[in-house]
C-alpha cells in the first residue's frame, strides 16, 4: 500500500523562515579613544594663551574669518588645536605662548580703559611704555578714577582674575563731599539695592574730614560697573575723587600716576598658584609713561 503525500497545514505555509544570526564583527576601537577628550585645547583658550586676546575676543575674532589654522580659515571656536598647528590671526603667525605675567599700571584719571574709543578720547594704551609687549587690563577703572590697574599678556590669567570667585578684596580711598558719619555708611554695609540691581556689603571706614570733604577707605569683591559712585549717591553723598589702592594681593604702594612695575614671576606663581619652572628674577624698575 501507498501512501498519500500529506498537504501541509495552514499554519506551516504562514510560518516565516527563520534568519540566521550572524556574529557581529568585534569593535576595534581602543578602550581609551571612546573616552578620551579631543586632542589638544580650544583654538579660543590658546590664542589667550599667547596673548592675542581674551577667550570672548578671540571667538570673535574667529567667527569674523581672522583666524587660520593650518592654511585654512575656521569660523567657528569648536576647534581644538595641538601645539603642531598653524595658526595665523590677520595673517600673522601666532607664536609659542610666554610664561603669564603682570604688571601694575598707575592709571591717571582721565583716561579710557579700553583699546579704542569711540568718542576720540585718549585711552591707557595710548599713554603705556613703547617697549611693553601687548597686554589686556583685568577690569576696568572709569574715566575718572585713578589707581591701580593690573595688566597681563595672559588672557587666560585676566579671565581668572576678573571672576568674582577669587574673593580678592579691592580696596579704594574714596573722597566724597559732605560731612558723613560711620552710621551714614551702615546701608552698603549691609548691602543695598539699586533699580533692581543688588550690591554686595562694602567694607567702609572713615578716615577723616577734611573741609567739605571727608575721606573713606571702601573695600568691594565685586566690580560692578561705577559701583561705588552709584552706592555713595544712593545714600546722599557725591564722590569726586576714587583711587584704587589694592587688588586682592597687589598693592599701589609708590608708584606714581603712569608709571609700569613687572610683578617678579615668583611672585606671580606664589600668588595665583602657577606651576612650572621659575626663570630668573630680574626687578624691573618703573617705566615711564609715554610723552
Amino acid at each position: 500500500m501507498t501512501r498519500k503525500p500529506t498537504k501541509p497545514s495552514a499554519a506551516a505555509m504562514t510560518r516565516k523562515p527563520v534568519a540566521r544570526k550572524t556574529a557581529k564583527a568585534p569593535d576595534k576601537t581602543p578602550p581609551q579613544a571612546k573616552d578620551s577628550p579631543p586632542e589638544g585645547d580650544r583654538i579660543a583658550k590658546v590664542l589667550a594663551r599667547a596673548g592675542v586676546a581674551s577667550r570672548r575676543e578671540a571667538e570673535r575674532m574667529i567667527e569674523a574669518g581672522r583666524v587660520t589654522v593650518n592654511g585654512k580659515t575656521i569660523d567657528s571656536p569648536a576647534l581644538n588645536v595641538t601645539a603642531r598647528a598653524r595658526i595665523t590671526v590677520d595673517g600673522k603667525p601666532v607664536g609659542e605662548p610666554d610664561p603669564e605675567r603682570i604688571w601694575l599700571y598707575h592709571k591717571p584719571a582721565g583716561l579710557v580703559t579700553t583699546n579704542r574709543d569711540e568718542k576720540g578720547r585718549a585711552t591707557i594704551f595710548d599713554k603705556l611704555p613703547p617697549d611693553l609687549p601687548r597686554v589686556m587690563t583685568v577690569g576696568r577703572l572709569d574715566l575718572n578714577s585713578e589707581g591701580l590697574l593690573l595688566l597681563t599678556n595672559d588672557g587666560g590669567l585676566k579671565r581668572k582674575l576678573e571672576l568674582p570667585s577669587t574673593g580678592w578684596l579691592r580696596k579704594y580711598r574714596v573722597r566724597i563731599n559732605g560731612r558723613p558719619t560711620e552710621d551714614t555708611f551702615t546701608p552698603l554695609r549691609k548691602g543695598i539695592e539699586i533699580d533692581g540691581e543688588k550690591f554686595q556689603p562694602m567694607e567702609i571706614s572713615l578716615d577723616r574730614q577734611q573741609g567739605a570733604n571727608a575721606w573713606a577707605t571702601v573695600g568691594l569683591r565685586e566690580g560692578k560697573n561705577r559701583e561705588i559712585r552709584r552706592a555713595m549717591e544712593a545714600i546722599g553723598l557725591t564722590v569726586n575723587r576714587l583711587i584704587r589702592v589694592s587688588y586682592g594681593p597687589f598693592q599701589l604702594g609708590n608708584l606714581k600716576p603712569g608709571e609700569v612695575e613687572e610683578l617678579r614671576r615668583r611672585v606671580v606663581r606664589d600668588q595665583l598658584g602657577l606651576d612650572g619652572a621659575v626663570p630668573p628674577e630680574t626687578r624691573r624698575k618703573p617705566a615711564r609713561r609715554r610723552k
